[in-house]
C-alpha cells in the first residue's frame, strides 16, 4: 500500500490523543515526574533569557537594527506570544514528552510529526552550541580583566573573527557543552535544582544591569532609533527570535511534571511574560549607554559598563552571564534529548535511543550524543551562522503548532483542555503568518543547510521510521512495544 495512503498505513496516520498519557514513572523506561510550576517556570525562563540578551542583543543592535533592536525583540515576542498561547493549549491537553513533535503527530499525522521532530533534533542541538559560544565571549572578557592571557587558537572557531586568523577552536564552549551533558545525566531532580539556582542569579544580573545602567543612559544615543530602516528591524527579529522561544523546549518536560495539564500552560505564559519585560528594559539600557556603532558584539553589557567607568560591575556581569546563560544550555539540551527519546519510543528511530537509565530515570545515551554533537558545532562554527540555523526549524515548528491547534479545536472540540487559546482562530493564524514571514528574512545559506537536513530526514523516515513506527500495524516493533 502507498506510503501516502490514509489510515494506519500512510504518512497521515495519527497518534490517538485519548491514548496519549504519560508513562508510569515507576515502570521500567518511565521518566521521573519531579517538576512543579516554579521548576517549570525556571526551565522556561532559563531557556528564554540567555545569549539573546547577553550576546545577540549587542550583535543585532550593531549590525541590523541600532536602538531599534528593541522593536526586533518586540516583533519576535509578538510572534512568539501567538505561538505560546497555542503551545499552552496543547500542553494542557497532551501531557507527553516531545512538544511540537508530539502535537504535530497527533493532529496532522506522522509525516508532519516526523519532519518537525527531525528539525528539532538539529535546531535544539544548534541552540546549545550557540549559547556555548555566547558564554565563551564573556569568559574571554573575564579572564582578560583578571590578567590572564589565553592563546588565541582556543578562543573561537575558524572565521569567527576575521582579524584573528589563528583561531582553531572555541575550547571553552566545547568543554561547557560536555559539562552540561554530564549534569543532565545525573537526573532531572538534580538538574532542576541547578537550573533554578542559576535562573535566580541570571534574573538578578539582568535586574542589576537595568537599575544601574539606567543612570548612565544618554538619550542622544537613541538618535537615529532605526538607523538601518525597518528591514533591519525585521532582519534582527528573525535572528533574535532564537531568544524568545525557550518555553517550547520547556514543554518537552510534560512527562516529568507532577501536574502537567495545569502547571505547563501557566509556566509557559509566566516565563514568556517575565522574559519579554526584562528584554525590553535591557535593550533600552544597552543602546542608551553606548552608541550602537560602538556596541561590543560578543560581550555587549560587560563592555558597556567598562566604557562608562564601572569595571567592577562589568566583571560581575561577565560572571553572571557565564552562569546565567548556562541555563539555556540546560533547557535546550534537556529538550532535544526528550524529543529524540519520544521519537525512538514511538518507533520512528531505533529503540536503542529510548533507553532510560534505571537509577536516574533519564535518557543517558541520547544526552551524551547531543552533548558531543553540540560541542563540535560550538567549537568549530561562528556564532552568527549557528544562530540563524537554529531559527528556521523553530519558526516552521511554531507554524505547525499554531495551525494544529486551530484544526484540533474544530475537529475535536469535546477534548478536555486545561487551557484554551483566546482569540480563536485569529491569534493562532497570526502566529502561523508571522512565523512564516520571519523565515523570509533568513539568509539563503540558512535555507540551503535546512534543505540538506530536511532531505536527510526524509531518507531516514522512508527507510526506517515509516516501517518501524508503532502506529504501523505491520511494524516489527509491535512484538516488543512494551519493552
Amino acid at each position: 500500500m502507498s506510503i501516502l495512503g490514509t489510515g494506519s498505513h500512510g504518512v497521515f496516520r495519527r497518534k490517538p490523543i485519548d491514548a496519549i498519557e504519560p508513562e508510569d514513572p515507576d515502570a521500567e523506561g518511565g521518566l521521573d515526574r519531579a517538576l512543579g510550576l516554579w521548576q517549570l517556570t525556571a526551565l522556561g525562563v532559563g531557556g528564554i533569557i540567555g545569549a539573546g540578551v547577553f550576546s545577540l542583543a549587542g550583535a543585532v543592535a550593531k549590525e541590523d537594527a541600532g536602538p531599534g533592536v528593541l522593536f526586533s525583540f518586540l516583533v519576535a515576542g509578538i510572534a512568539s506570544a501567538c505561538a505560546a498561547l497555542s503551545y499552552a493549549e496543547f500542553a494542557g491537553m497532551i501531557p507527553k514528552a516531545g512538544s511540537a513533535y508530539t502535537y504535530g503527530y497527533a493532529v496532522l499525522g506522522e509525516g508532519v510529526g516526523w519532519l518537525i521532530g527531525w528539525d528539532l533534533l538539529l535546531e535544539y542541538t544548534a541552540i546549545v552550541a550557540v549559547v556555548g559560544i555566547g558564554i565563551s565571549g564573556y569568559f574571554a572578557f573575564l579572564v582578560e580583566k583578571i590578567g590572564i592571557t589565553l592563546p588565541e587558537w582556543m578562543l573561537g572557531a575558524p572565521g569567527s573573527d576575521p582579524t584573528q586568523p589563528d583561531r582553531v577552536v572555541d575550547l571553552f564552549a566545547v568543554v561547557l557543552c560536555l559539562l552540561i551533558a554530564f549534569a543532565l545525566t545525573r537526573g532531572v531532580r538534580n538538574a532542576a535544582r541547578i537550573e533554578s539556582f542559576l535562573v535566580f542569579l541570571k534574573v538578578g544580573v539582568v535586574a542589576l544591569i537595568v537599575v544601574i545602567g539606567a543612570f548612565y543612559v544618554n538619550t542622544d544615543n537613541y538618535t537615529p532609533f532605526v538607523p538601518f530602516g525597518w528591514s533591519g528591524v525585521f532582519s534582527g527579529a528573525a535572528v533574535v527570535f532564537f531568544a524568545v522561544f525557550g518555553y517550547d523546549a520547556m514543554s518537552t518536560a510534560a512527562e516529568e511534571s507532577a501536574d502537567a495539564r495545569k502547571a505547563l500552560p501557566k509556566a509557559i505564559l509566566i516565563s514568556l511574560a517575565i522574559s519579554m519585560v526584562l528584554y525590553v528594559l535591557a535593550c533600552l539600557v544597552l543602546t542608551g549607554m553606548v552608541r550602537y556603532t560602538q556596541v561590543d558584539s560578543e560581550s555587549a553589557f560587560a563592555q558597556a559598563f567598562e566604557d562608562v567607568g564601572l569595571p567592577g560591575i562589568a566583571t560581575l556581569i561577565s560572571v553572571g552571564a557565564i552562569l546565567g546563560i548556562a541555563t539555556v544550555m540546560f533547557t535546550f539540551m534537556f529538550a532535544v534529548t526528550r524529543v529524540w527519546f519520544s521519537m525512538a519510543r514511538d518507533g520512528l528511530l531505533p529503540k536503542w535511543f529510548a533507553a532510560v537509565d534505571r537509577r536516574h530515570k533519564v535518557p543517558t545515551r541520547v544526552t551524551w550524543i547531543v552533548g558531543v554533537g553540540s560541542a563540535l558545532i560550538a567549537g568549530f562554527t561562528p556564532i552568527a551562522e549557528a544562530a540563524e540555523l537554529t531559527n528556521i526549524g523553530i519558526l516552521l515548528a511554531f507554524a505547525v503548532v499554531c495551525g494544529s491547534v486551530v484544526v484540533l479545536r474544530y475537529r475535536s472540540p469535546e477534548i478536555e483542555r486545561g487551557f484554551r487559546c483566546p482569540g480563536m482562530p485569529f491569534i493562532p493564524l497570526l502566529g502561523v503568518a508571522s512565523s512564516i514571514w520571519l523565515t523570509t528574512y533568513l539568509a539563503q545559506l540558512t535555507w540551503e543547510r535546512f534543505a540538506v537536513w530536511f532531505l536527510i530526514g526524509l531518507a531516514v523516515y522512508a527507510t526506517y521510521g515509516y516501517r518501524h513506527s508503532l502506529e504501523n500495524p505491520d511494524s516489527p516493533r509491535h512484538s516488543d512495544a512494551g519493552a
